[in-house]
């Protein structure tokens, strides 16, 4: 059985937050998901669980971080191409994400954006060859030279 991540995120508005990752065509698995938590099936091995404030509190001693002000993960998903990593931010955008930076280095290429909440997330194409293992040495002025934030 291959491993599963299960990434919880605190949301400030639970209804809201699901219409945005439905936008995104993502499933919703009810049996997951009630009026604290919504279970978000990006893929087969990969979970988004999207909690309420209070219930996220719950599973912590921990403050809980306003991600519009502090990061506390930058989540990256794999795209088949440069069209999808488009076509993906194209629509977090029109669900209402903030564009937070993209890079173009060849053989890796990316979109960033803040979602409803501020948390972080990369739509990143691969070129299968670097993905094996050859991608070029860069310096970091060459990453930086390729980078946009916004």
């Amino acid at each position: 059985m291959p491993t599963t991540i299960f990434i919880n995120l605190a949301v400030s508005d639970l209804d809201r937050s699901r219409a945005f990752f439905e936008s995104l065509g993502y499933s919703i698995n009810e049996g997951f998901s009630d009026e604290n938590a919504v279970s978000v099936m990006i893929s087969d091995t990969i979970t988004a669980m999207l909690l309420t404030r209070g219930f996220f509190a719950e599973f912590t001693s921990k403050s809980i971080i306003d991600a519009t002000t502090s990061t506390e993960v930058q989540l990256a998903l794999s795209a088949e191409s440069k069209e999808e990593v488009d076509a993906m931010h194209e629509k977090a955008l029109a669900a209402g994400a903030t564009p937070a930076g993209e890079q173009d280095h060849g053989f890796m290429y990316s979109k960033s954006f803040d979602d409803l909440d501020g948390h972080h997330w990369d739509f990143v194409w691969m070129d299968p060859e670097a993905a094996a293992g050859g991608a070029p040495e860069m310096s970091i002025e060459d990453i930086r030279e390729n980078t946009t934030h916004s």
